[in-house]
């Protein structure tokens, strides 16, 4: 039987709302690594000024650490909806499955060699190829899979700060290599487009050094086992039926995940507090935004009004692909040459501003087409 990818009737407005909702968190992270000297910094110590400071505490408490859970539940679930699509259709998900996760291995090193370092695309590839062994188990297993691997990690480094002795220490600046981050504040911000290539080969061996592999296991995968479970339990599309679930599970982790979130803010910095705000708190956030998503759809006309989002997630990798474009050409000296020159809030409407640009864009492709021109070349690839 000649199985094809989703169709436009077949959707999930909530599913694509939420990839879009993504995109701008993701943005939001990102906008530093293409201003700054990432991986070279630590950001919590960088910021010197009252303002600048501030800005990034309100972006650490609401976006950083919670939208690559988000993003890979996302992705988990997506993949397990193509599985159960297969399942239904007497297709074999395992003749076309590998190959779209090698095209998108294949985009993703492109993206990192010549577009930006900080690719995700090639780790979220790498995890999938893991996650497509698991998809023949149940939901059950699914969560219980992604749980024990996320609590294996969580052991692993907390149990690793109370033996050392420094679990409640006082956070210290950790020591930076000053040539490295006069080297990348050089090639991006007056060097060449030659002198920027051979920068992001130094920190695409920091980004994807084997460390980064081997914890890209535990930080990645888990959740995509995750959003693979909710997947089979369709508990998004359900979001109606189970609004008794869905409701008390958003408060809940709101409240929890911001709490954790804010709590070096609010008391200490030390190094598990700091470790808990990035690998609990950020999680548990990512599952309350989920929430937040499907109740709001749960309103008849927050679908409607939500729509740009959706039609953003749709051509989700697409729109990826081209922030990285866009910041290249506004930070990096090659283009408008703005890197190292703007402070936390301008970063943040630089990155508003390129979001809403990509909505109508988002808004006007699909008045011509049905996917977004990736998208669209990677099913012909895929499918053929």
């Amino acid at each position: 039987m000649n199985f094809q990818p989703t169709t436009l009737n077949e959707r999930v407005d909530a599913l694509d709302i939420l990839r879009g909702f993504s995109l701008l968190g993701i943005l939001l992270v990102n906008i530093f690594a293409f201003n700054l000297p990432l991986p070279y910094i630590d950001l919590g110590s960088w910021f010197t000024e009252a303002k600048d400071i501030i800005w990034h505490q309100t972006l650490d408490i609401y976006v950083q650490s919670s939208f690559y859970p988000l993003f890979s539940m996302l992705f988990g679930y997506g993949l397990a909806m193509q599985y159960m699509k297969a399942e239904r259709t007497g297709t074999n998900f395992y003749k076309f499955a590998p190959k779209r996760l090698v095209l998108l291995l294949i985009l993703g090193l492109l993206h990192a060699f010549f577009i930006w370092w900080g690719d995700i695309l090639t780790m979220y590839a790498f995890c999938g190829f893991f996650l497509i062994l698991f998809l023949r188990f149940g939901s059950g297993w699914l969560l219980t899979f992604g749980f024990v691997i996320n609590g294996i990690m969580q052991i692993f480094f907390i149990g690793i700060y109370v033996l050392a002795g420094i679990a409640n220490m006082e956070f210290e600046e950790p020591a930076v290599d000053i040539a490295m981050i006069n080297n990348a504040i050089t090639a991006y911000g007056i060097g060449s487009w030659t002198e920027a290539f051979l920068q992001r080969l130094n920190d695409l061996s920091v980004q994807m050094g084997i460390s980064m592999w081997i914890t890209s296991l535990l930080t990645i995968l888990p959740y995509m086992l995750i959003g693979a479970a909710f997947a089979k339990w369709r508990l998004i599309e359900r979001g109606k039926e189970l609004m008794r679930l869905w409701i008390p599970l958003t408060i809940a982790c709101l409240a929890l995940g911001l709490f954790i979130k804010n709590a070096p803010i609010l008391f200490t910095r030390t190094y598990l507090l700091d470790y808990l705000k990035v690998y609990v708190g950020g999680p548990i956030l990512s599952i309350g935004y989920i929430g937040l998503i499907v109740c709001l759809c749960m309103i008849p006309v927050m679908p409607k009004l939500l729509k740009p989002l959706a039609k953003a997630g749709r051509m989700s990798l697409t729109l990826y692909i081209m922030q990285s474009i866009i910041c290249s050409l506004v930070f990096y000296d090659f283009g408008f040459g703005l890197y190292g020159k703007v402070d936390v809030q301008m970063g943040v409407y630089i990155a508003i501003g390129i979001f809403v640009i990509q909505v109508i864009i988002a808004e006007l492709w699909f008045t011509k087409f049905k996917q977004g021109p990736l998208e669209s070349a990677l099913k012909k690839l895929t499918y053929k």
